[in-house]
């Protein structure tokens, strides 16, 4: 004899085997296959003035780093280097990332390209890009009639 589910039954029966497979693949994929967070890390803001970005660049030095402002974006470019490890030392786990990176930012304003700042200290780089005059806001004196 056949036995038969309610619609309600089965749902919740679907529902149960696709949590247990998601935790399954959370628990055993390989690192590898996830998402990595973009890098550097990186924050942005922006005021009348100008735009400030900081990225957290650790273990790179000013030489690695380049900076460049074009069409309104600005792109960040460099390469982490691999650790050396002593002769026949073995890795036991690895989760600090190495190799070339790129970042680009569309930027909210034109810059006044000439007068980008960038300075790297601590680890952290930070760049300071002052608005373009002929794009900051103008103030309109109202003249009474």
């Amino acid at each position: 004899m056949m036995r038969r589910y309610s619609p309600l039954t089965i749902w919740r029966e679907l529902d149960r085997l696709q949590r247990e497979m998601d935790r399954l693949f959370d628990e055993f994929s390989p690192t590898r296959l996830r998402t990595a967070p973009d890098f550097p890390a990186m924050n942005v803001w922006a005021d009348e003035e100008s735009v400030i970005v900081t990225a957290e660049l650790p273990g790179l030095e000013s030489k690695d780093i380049e900076v460049n402002v074009l069409n309104g974006t600005l792109t960040l470019r460099g390469e982490r280097k691999p650790e050396e490890l002593p002769e026949g030392a073995r890795v036991h786990r690895q989760e600090r990332g190495y190799g070339r990176f790129s970042r680009t930012l569309e930027l909210p304003y034109k810059v006044d390209v000439d007068k980008v700042k960038a300075v790297f200290k601590n680890g952290v780089l930070q760049i300071t890009l002052p608005r373009a005059e002929e794009d900051r806001p103008k103030k309109i004196a109202v003249k009474v009639a």
